[in-house]
């Protein structure tokens, strides 16, 4: 397969079938972000579509082109959350049943609103750890009941219609385009951006975003070949693909200029940034893009930037986490196991020649329930500036303190918080 499956019609098409469905999202120039990396930065607002991502755009442009005697058998699909709210409301709104296979680590939240959006029509069947474990569950069921399966990525109705969101934004944008950053899971929404950008403005820079726990399209690419990832970091549920797909790929590998990897602590930090400074609830994946531009700061110095906000389906339930990775990565919060001295006041000298002035103990807990006064600790410190670390250490060791380091080691780490 060649990006030529894909053409420019499929996605004009797929727009005019569209238009009554989704919402004609807004971009919007960001005054913060445009200050911040001393460019022009466009948000194209997917998090405002009718179910809050790009989703309902391939879902249901692939649904609707069924032929008449498929159709009203209803469908299958398997999502990690963005792509089910969007089948679901396809069905609703087509009147079709719908049998959604969604991994268990998905968000409440997201099952709630699959559930919302699909009412009596769809049916939630929550299976397995990833976005792969539910994918083979559905393609199975689909295969023995005959239903047409809806891919969240991998079909060419699916990639043409998430296309739309790269033909809304060319037509929206006053000037040239220098720069669009999109998220990449299995790679549909960049393969259909990309593939009408490029047709109407080759010059135009396409980076695609992952993450550094599954960067499923960056190895693939990097190794002239699709790969599939082993264990992947699951925290960005919406990209957490350990496969992308062979379409997608053929597209990506033809069309992307750039495919970029940042931390996820990062992207964390974005997403609070969005929140406090804009007012935008950004669901891990939708905050990809803007997390990208602190890597590319050289390059889009000066340029029109476009940076695709793919989703905001975001649960309240995560924010803690989502702020205790962002301090972690920022380098202001730190966790350690201090076995303190087997002595009276060692805690009291901790507290009072230890810690800094704007250090704070966030976490304090013994590791063994007997001998307390005597035992190791497990010791969370949040610092104010990322340059008190340096001088913690130092004060720690200054006090002859056996100490380690939690988040130096990813095992220990993951165990203990």
């Amino acid at each position: 397969m060649t990006a030529q499956h894909i053409k420019l019609e499929d996605i004009l098409v797929a727009s005019h079938l569209l238009k009554d469905v989704v919402h004609q999202t807004p971009l919007q120039k960001n005054f913060i972000l445009s200050e911040k990396y001393g460019c022009n930065v466009f948000l194209k607002r997917e998090d405002l579509q009718v179910v809050r991502s790009f989703k309902i755009r391939g879902a249901y442009n692939m649904i609707r082109s069924l032929s008449e005697d498929k159709l009203p058998k209803g469908v299958v699909c398997a999502s990690a959350g963005n792509h089910a709210q969007g089948v679901a409301y396809s069905c609703k709104a087509l009147q079709i049943p719908g049998k959604i296979f969604m991994p268990t680590t998905t968000p409440r939240q997201k099952i709630s609103q699959v559930k919302l959006f699909g009412g009596p029509f769809v049916d939630v069947v929550l299976t397995g750890d990833t976005f792969d474990d539910s994918l083979r569950e559905a393609l199975d069921y689909g295969e023995r009941e005959g239903l047409s399966f809806v891919h969240p990525f991998d079909h060419p109705k699916v990639i043409a219609g998430q296309g739309t969101v790269g033909l809304e934004l060319m037509n929206d944008m006053q000037g040239p385009v220098d720069y669009v950053f999109a998220g990449i899971g299995g790679g549909g929404l960049i393969a259909g951006m990309s593939t009408y950008i490029k047709g109407v403005s080759p010059t135009t820079q396409i980076v695609g975003v992952e993450t550094t726990g599954a960067p499923s399209m960056r190895q693939s690419v990097d190794s002239g070949e699709i790969v599939t990832l082993g264990e992947i970091d699951k925290f960005v549920d919406g990209t957490a693909v350990k496969r992308v797909g062979e379409l997608t790929y053929d597209i990506c590998h033809e069309l992307l200029d750039d495919i970029i990897v940042v931390p996820e602590g990062k992207v964390c930090t974005t997403i609070l940034e969005l929140y406090n400074e804009n007012a935008i609830v950004a669901e891990p994946a939708g905050a990809l893009s803007v997390a990208a531009l602190e890597f590319y700061r050289e390059e889009i110095a000066g340029k029109n930037v476009v940076c695709v906000i793919s989703g905001g389906n975001n649960d309240i339930d995560r924010m803690q986490e989502i702020k205790e990775r962002s301090l972690i990565y920022e380098g202001l919060k730190h966790y350690f196991i201090v076995n303190f001295p087997q002595r009276a006041g060692a805690l009291r000298e901790f507290l009072e020649y230890v810690l800094g002035p704007t250090d704070d103990i966030t976490r304090f807990e013994y590791t063994k329930k007997t001998s307390k006064e005597n035992g190791p600790a497990l010791v969370g410190i949040e610092l104010k500036h990322k340059d008190d670390y340096g001088p913690l250490i130092e004060r720690m060791e200054q006090r002859g303190l056996r100490f380690s380091e939690i988040n130096k080691d990813p095992n220990l780490f993951n165990l203990l918080i």
